[in-house]
């Protein structure tokens, strides 16, 4: 669905994207994991357009989405949904509007087919019957799963989720999970997950990216980074305090960690 090819970004001396070459199988959840700082936002962005990267290519269903216009990149922008690390709903809107929001915008469909898509879609991740309350009306939870539901209203062909279960207490991220995991398989979709939650990962992922500093330093199965004897994926993985990874960035030189993430 998705391939990256040498892809660079840079912030004056920082690197945040380090010549990065991987991809992302259709059907199938990617993990992309890191710590704070390691360039997994930037990442992102760049899978959805949202940046350009210095140099490189990020192919979407075999376009590149560097030399894409704006108008062609909106257009291929339709294709793809996306789960906001703060569900970034609409405050001045009910639950209902927030979800037929990019219905209204992008198509020409009638309001009574859009009453229905709505529905189906809350349906579909468990919240039937909440169309006229607000987000300042919901939980934490409750938020990411509207926000889950407007990001596959348009039935795209990916999902981007950026942290989708940060802030949530188990029984939610338990629940979010199961959604992404149940939502790919029953729509057939291609899901993306930026996130730095381990047990989170290994309950959703098929393929797993590990980056550090920039730089891809595992990439596979899930099995196969639970595998890994690479120091910084097991002490990544383990949350261990001592080990290659250091706690603070002094010692490579790299700015605040509100830069990447």
């Amino acid at each position: 669905m998705i391939k990256v090819e040498n892809l660079v970004k840079k912030y004056g001396s920082i690197v945040a994207s380090n010549h990065l070459n991987c991809h992302f199988e259709k059907g199938k959840v990617t993990v992309i994991l890191g710590g704070s700082g390691s360039g997994k936002s930037t990442l992102l962005r760049q899978l959805t357009g949202l940046e350009k990267p210095d140099s490189g290519a990020v192919y979407f269903e075999g376009r590149d989405l560097t030399k894409l216009s704006r108008k062609e990149l909106y257009g291929l922008r339709k294709k793809m949904g996306m789960l906001f690390q703060g569900s970034a709903l609409f405050n001045y809107l009910n639950i209902y509007e927030n979800i037929a929001f990019p219905l209204r915008e992008h198509t020409q469909i009638a309001d009574n087919v859009i009453k229905t898509i709505v529905t189906m879609k809350l349906e579909m991740v468990g919240l039937r019957g909440t169309e006229a309350l607000m987000p300042a009306q919901l939980s934490g939870g409750m938020m990411k799963r509207v926000g889950l539901a407007r990001a596959i209203v348009m039935d795209p062909k990916i999902i981007f989720y950026d942290e989708p279960t940060s802030g949530l207490d188990p029984i939610s991220t338990g629940v979010i999970d199961k959604l992404i995991k149940d939502l790919n398989q029953k729509l057939n979709i291609t899901s993306v997950v930026v996130s730095h939650d381990i047990e989170s990962c290994f309950r959703i992922a098929d393929n797993v990216i590990i980056l550090f500093y920039g730089d891809i330093i595992a990439e596979g199965t899930a099995q196969e980074i639970r595998d890994s004897e690479d120091p910084r994926v097991i002490q990544f993985i383990n949350g261990n305090p001592e080990g290659p990874i250091p706690f603070t960035r002094t010692d490579k030189n790299y700015v605040d960690d509100i830069l990447f993430d």
